[in-house]
């Protein structure tokens, strides 16, 4: 068996009804257009895609779901670009409508400059959605205490930022997510900041189950080449993680590794120079 295929078939992770494989979830905003999309998705490996419902342009001769092949790709509806609770749940039940499931990424931010969550509209719209039926992947902040109060309302999966969103500044605040995963009895996702594929292998360190990003690959100056490279961690992480290879704090350097193998098709100075774009402010996911 192929290590590829190790890594893809020994631990698939459930949600619900969805059984996923690929551990890297990948957003859909921010590309130059809709054939780099369709090319980065099909690079990185993934199988969950998160689309910003609100920003579809239905209307349009053309627009994003048309590129998302849903033979292919688990779409997973978002509320970005919601501020308050209300119209997040708005949002999500269009979303439901459009695509057909009851999943949903819960997305209520504070302001437009930050794009931090709102901790209180989060736990609100949380609340109000489960009554309603949806299977609620809430993304929030680090805090522990936000984390497990999200998990006791009822949100199957968390999703602590590693950063704040479009940053690329990585996991900022390691204690916070080790906290986050040791009083957790669900699924935690790290969500929003992760730059370098480094970042995606210190996220499986930790112990989170998936990483989602979005502006570390469409943000690159070569969005295909930074898909490709961050599916690699995905998957040397994924088998690592499995066999308990990781030890706690074993990882110090950002440094991608797991790049400079035969196996990866991109040297960690080439990766540098497709990565080196991509620390730049988003609004859209």
């Amino acid at each position: 068996m192929s290590e590829k295929s190790e890594c893809l078939d020994q631990d698939p992770l459930v949600l619900s009804d969805w059984t996923i494989h690929s551990r890297l979830f990948v957003g859909t905003g921010k590309y130059p257009d809709f054939e780099t999309t369709e090319r980065a998705l099909e690079a990185s490996g993934a199988e969950i895609v998160t689309v910003a419902i609100r920003r579809v342009d239905f209307n349009a001769e053309d627009h994003l779901l048309n590129h998302v092949d849903p033979g292919k790709y688990k779409i997973l509806p978002n509320t970005a670009g919601c501020y308050n609770a209300r119209d997040a749940i708005r949002i999500a039940q269009i979303s439901r409508e459009a695509c057909g499931h009851n999943k949903v990424k819960l997305e209520v931010l504070a302001d437009e400059k930050t794009l931090l969550p709102d901790p209180l509209a989060t736990l609100e719209a949380a609340a109000q959605l489960i009554k309603e039926g949806f299977y609620v992947m809430a993304y929030t902040s680090d805090d522990p205490v936000l984390a497990k109060k999200l998990e006791d309302i009822g949100v199957p999966v968390v999703m602590p930022a590693g950063a704040p969103i479009g940053s690329g500044q990585g996991i900022l605040n390691r204690n916070n997510i080790r906290i986050i995963l040791e009083r957790a009895q669900v699924p935690i996702v790290v969500d929003a900041g992760v730059g370098t594929a480094s970042d995606v292998c210190q996220a499986f360190e930790l112990g989170c189950v998936a990483v989602l990003l979005n502006t570390g690959i469409a943000g690159a100056k070569d969005p295909i080449r930074m898909a490709r490279s961050m599916k690699l961690p995905r998957l040397r992480g994924a088998r690592l993680s499995c066999r308990g290879v990781f030890r706690k704090n074993s990882m110090r350097l950002r440094v991608p590794l797991c790049l400079t193998g035969n196996d990866s098709g991109i040297s960690a100075r080439s990766f540098y120079a497709v990565s080196s774009g991509n620390h730049r402010s988003i609004l859209h996911r």
